[in-house]
This record gives C-alpha cells, structure tokens and sequence, in this order.
C-alpha cells in the first residue's frame, strides 16, 4: 500500500512484529514495515521522527547510484560471477544460450535483444545461484542450529534476499554477481532472520558471531550493489 505522508512517498506493510521499521529500498523506495495495530496517526510520528535519517539515506542512494552501470551485450563488455568479471564473447554456433567458458562469458549471437540476452542471465545466474547458495547455507545452518524450510532464487525487485516466518528464504539471482565474502553475509543475515524476526542488537550480534567482520561485508554492498546489475 503506497502513502504520502508531507513529501516522503511509502510503501506500507503490515507485520506482527512489535516494532516499525522504515528501509530505502535498493531502487531508492521508501518502505514502512509496522505492527498491525499500529495507527496512521502513530506511523505519521515515526515518520517524522526518522525523517532527517530518510533525508540522508535518500542523499546517499542517489550519490551511489549516479555512477551506475549500463552494460551492452557486445563483445568485449564484462559481466561479474562471484566478485570477477568476465569478458562477453557472441558464439554464432553455441547450443546453450549461455556458457562460462574458457575466462569468457560466451552468449549466442542470436540473443543479443537486451531482453533475450538478459533472460539468458537471469537463468544462467539463477541455475548456478541455487547451487552455490545451498552450498553455502548447508556450510552456515549448523553452526548457526537453523534450518530453512526452503530455499528459491528468483527475481527480488529491489531486496537482496528475503525469508518468511515459515523459514522459507528467497534470494535475488544478482546476489551471483558479489564477491564471495558479500555472497557468505547475504546468507548469514538471511539465517540470522530464522532465530530473530527483527534487525535488533541480538540479531546483529547473532550474526557477528559467525561473521566478527559483518560490517564491512554490509558497507560493501552497500556502496557497490547499485554495480551489480545487467
């Protein structure tokens, strides 16, 4: 549910969680989780008590995402797996749409329309995504004493990784394209979410535990992610 409250434009969500919480958003929106009893007229206070943090969150995401980059599906342009980039190489005669072969990203000619070229490596990203992020929960899950009820890999919008209080955890295809280390947070903090619902001192201190250098790993993405993209 989208509202405007003065001149910050939300999204709405209700939860059961006892607390609000407000998120700008990987595409610069603005998103209000609250309690399900919470009032318009309460939700408006927290707004305005949080609206210099909006202010300057919204300052930082436009600053980040000035520099993003617009790749083409032409020879020579490079395309990142796992934190390495890999130069585009158009195969006139290839089976698969795409291949990671030879250090070369190697794309049927015939695919070039940016939306064909781009469905070739939502699946390549998605195929590879399911096995390597199973990989890496399988290492996290026992260390951690958590077990997700399922694990999917599809297109997240605007969220890295998301999970539901089933214990089902969803992660973007373009988490494929962080470095290793970035890709080890996104699945500790989506873990992490299994034994706390919320982003309190004892989540992150849940996650701390497993990655003592978590902070780092969150200000990458943070400065880097608006790169990762097709």
């Amino acid at each position: 549910m989208i509202r405007t409250y003065r001149d910050i434009r939300y999204t709405l969500k209700r939860s059961n969680r006892k607390t609000a919480s407000i998120y700008v958003e990987r595409d610069g929106q603005i998103t209000l989780i609250a309690p399900e009893e919470l009032s318009v007229l309460q939700i408006e206070k927290v707004l305005e008590r949080k609206r210099r943090w909006v202010y300057k969150n919204l300052a930082e995401w436009h600053d980040l995402n000035a520099t993003r980059i617009e790749r083409q599906f032409v020879n020579g342009e490079g395309f990142l797996f796992i934190g390495r980039s890999y130069r585009l190489k158009l195969m006139s005669k290839q089976e698969e749409p795409l291949l990671l072969k030879d250090g070369y990203f190697c794309l049927r000619s015939d695919l070039r329309p940016a939306k064909k070229a781009i469905a070739a490596f939502r699946d390549f990203y998605r195929d590879k995504g399911l096995v390597r992020i199973n990989e890496r929960i399988d290492y996290f899950k026992t260390r951690m004493d958590v077990e997700p009820k399922s694990v999917k890999i599809f297109d997240l919008k605007h969220r890295w990784a998301s999970w539901t209080p089933g214990g089902n955890l969803n992660f973007h295809w373009k988490c494929m394209m962080s470095p290793a280390k970035i890709l080890d947070y996104i699945v500790v903090h989506e873990l992490a979410h299994l034994i706390f619902p919320n982003h309190s001192p004892k989540f992150w201190n849940e996650v701390e535990k497993v990655l003592p250098d978590f902070s780092e790993r969150k200000e990458w993405l943070r400065v880097h992610g608006a790169g990762m993209d097709l």
